[in-house]
């Protein structure tokens, strides 16, 4: 049983790599949980702390795909998620994206966004008309 928790824990993987074109080290992580790292995470030459993948932050607890409609006991009074997005993505609105849920980074924010999927892709998305 610890063995397999062991393994389950060490396959998150993290690494040092060459910098293209600076000759330094940059730090980089896979959050786990089923998430790639983007290319830019891992070649980018940003810096933010606050990121999942190149800063000190850690996914834990829930992760929201899209706005659910679960339970109806109580009112809903607010949709919006006030979530971090990290400077490896390109998120513009309508895009459909993955938040998991992180400490909190600051007086609202709780979430960070772990995989953006555009709203023109084949990822569930409103169909548009494209005449005829």
């Amino acid at each position: 049983m610890f063995v397999a928790l062991i393994e389950t824990i060490s396959s998150k993987k993290s690494g040092k790599g060459k910098r293209p074109g600076k000759g330094g080290n940059r730090f980089w992580k896979s959050v786990g949980l089923g998430f790639k790292t983007p290319r830019e995470a891992i070649e980018g030459t940003y810096i933010d702390k606050k990121c999942p993948f190149t800063g000190d932050v850690s996914i834990r607890g829930r992760i929201l795909a899209d706005v659910l409609s679960i339970s109806y006991r109580y009112e809903k009074r607010h949709s919006n998620i006030p979530a971090h997005i990290s400077p490896c993505f390109r998120v513009k609105e309508g895009d459909h994206v993955t938040v998991g849920q992180c400490r909190p980074l600051s007086k609202t924010v709780r979430f960070n966004v772990l995989k953006v999927i555009p709203a023109g892709s084949s990822g569930g998305g409103k169909k548009a008309f494209t005449g005829i």
